[in-house]
């Protein structure tokens, strides 16, 4: 018997709490080691604010790495398993190794996955370009702001198309990476109008969890940051005398110390808000969007003459193209 949707979020769910875990990590990285530089220059220097950019940069460059070298293969050690699932109606009992074999086996080297991860984002991201290009010549800057505006709904369903593609590239295993990931290109120019029945439950979805989520994490962080009411003074006089030697026209009530901490206590909320969406709920939303995409797929793979079509809309899939004849 062929598994449901929920069956297969649930059986690989696993890979969600392991990139929650190198999530959460790599974010007390970032944390300390921007603490870590405040400290140091504050005491030292009374340069607060210069150690914690400092430190905040070196916390990004060691999770990057981190990140990816290690949560990349979860995500499509994942994706990969949904496929299967939704490809042959059932899972293997360890699916974190045989997703992790499914990776190695159809990517052999991290720079072959963001090779053809790059490219996949690269076609898809040129359809949100052109849509504000045609919104500023149709109605100035006007059409700009409503072509912006598409653009960033696009940006959101590109994420999911880029997964989806992904997904395809690990169905069709007969086929290179680079030409299986022309070919999920093709599906979305092919069968947009299939693959977008989910936005409803695309934004309903990720509005309801920013709400949840994100409304949680910020109180939390509030109470918390509460509880050193002088770090977050200091914070926001420093930050205070940088935005005005930089003239800054930020309101000068965003400066005082018990708005600074809301503020900071948001940011922090939005950031926690990304990472458990982006780990629990994207993969539940992005079981039907795949499976959607591949059945599509199926009804009509691709041919090289569909390649040719899509050369004269996209000079980045022509690139692409160009990659899959010399793999």
């Amino acid at each position: 018997m062929a598994l449901n949707n929920k069956e297969i979020y649930k059986r690989t769910i696993v890979f969600s709490i392991r990139r929650l875990l190198w999530d959460i990590l790599s974010f007390i990285i970032v944390i300390a080691c921007a603490v870590l530089g405040f400290l140091i220059t504050e005491g030292a220097f009374n340069k607060g604010l210069i150690g914690l950019a400092i430190g905040l940069i070196a916390g990004i460059i060691v999770i990057c790495i981190m990140l990816r070298y290690v949560s990349y293969r979860y995500k499509a050690a994942q994706i990969a398993m949904m496929t299967k699932a939704i490809a042959t109606g059932k899972l293997p009992d360890d699916v974190v190794k045989a997703g992790k074999k499914a990776v190695d086996k159809r990517f052999t080297t991290v720079a072959v996955y963001f090779a053809v991860t790059g490219a996949i984002k690269g076609v898809f991201n040129q359809i949100g370009r052109g849509i504000t290009s045609v919104g500023q010549a149709v109605g100035g800057d006007s059409g700009g702001a409503v072509g912006s505006t598409i653009s960033a709904i696009i940006q959101t369903i590109v994420a999911y198309l880029c997964d989806c593609c992904l997904g395809w590239v690990f169905y069709r295993e007969d086929q290179k990476p680079f030409k299986a990931t022309c070919e999920g290109a093709v599906i979305f120019f092919k069968k947009g109008k299939t693959l977008v029945k989910n936005l409803g439950r695309i934004f309903g979805m990720s509005i309801v969890s920013f709400l949840v989520i994100g409304g949680v994490f910020f109180g939390i962080f509030w109470l918390v940051f509460q509880a050193f009411p002088d770090v977050f003074t200091g914070l926001a006089n420093e930050v205070a005398d940088a935005a005005a030697r930089a003239n800054s026209e930020l309101p000068a009530g965003l400066f005082e110390p018990a708005t600074f901490t809301i503020v900071c206590a948001a940011i922090s909320g939005i950031i926690m808000w990304s990472i458990i969406h982006s780990v629990f709920i994207k993969p539940f939303i992005l079981v039907g969007v795949l499976r959607n995409f591949i059945e599509a797929g199926k009804e009509d793979i691709p041919s090289e003459a569909s390649f040719k079509e899509l050369d004269k809309k996209s000079t980045k899939f022509q690139k692409l193209r160009e990659k899959m004849e010399t793999e």
